[in-house]
């Protein structure tokens, strides 16, 4: 995983130049959002277990038959499973939210997440359907229109910043889809 800094460095030194006008003036903006970020990950970050069981009770209400006997939320043991495995996936978007990068959740949560889900017979739709929810809680939180809970957040527009996060939940659609 690289941060804002590093992947400036790395492309500089990989051009065999010093870090000029257009990385400094990425660098700079990354800076002033800073707050921001920490701001939607904080937000995000304390509502998870509420964004992640909102999901999954989102995703059984559309397909009942998941909590049925052989469904793929029974029993109870793997509906903790499924839980889990949310948290787990929300836990990676908010570090690329938080270094602006989506390496770390490409290659430590979706990289080989469809195969596994369908080598335990995890229907891929209903756990895109999930993933689907807690983009729409994360945007919410992020943009600081979630119905329930208001934050005192860092003043200016979130628009750029609501689309980068809800980019990183489409990533984690297509990977599974």
């Amino acid at each position: 995983m690289l941060d804002a800094f590093s992947r400036a460095v790395v492309t500089a030194d990989s051009k065999t130049a010093c870090i000029g006008g257009a990385e400094l003036a990425g660098l700079q903006s990354f800076i002033a959002e800073g707050n921001k970020r920490l701001d939607a990950v904080n937000a995000i970050s304390s509502n998870a277990s509420c964004i992640v069981s909102d999901a999954v009770a989102g995703m059984i209400c559309e397909n009942t038959g998941l909590i049925q006997a052989g469904g793929n939320c029974y029993p109870t043991r793997r509906m903790a499973a499924c839980l889990r495995d949310g948290e787990i996936i929300l836990r990676y978007i908010t570090y690329a939210i938080l270094s602006g990068d989506a390496s770390v959740l490409d290659d430590r949560c979706l990289n080989g997440l469809k195969e596994t889900y369908i080598a335990l017979g995890v229907p891929t739709g209903s756990a895109g359907r999930a993933v689907g929810i807690m983009k729409a809680a994360a945007v919410a939180f992020v943009t600081n229109t979630a119905s329930q809970r208001k934050f005192e957040l860092t003043s200016g527009d979130c628009a750029s910043l609501a689309a980068e996060t809800a980019g990183y939940f489409d990533r984690v659609t297509a990977a599974i889809g």
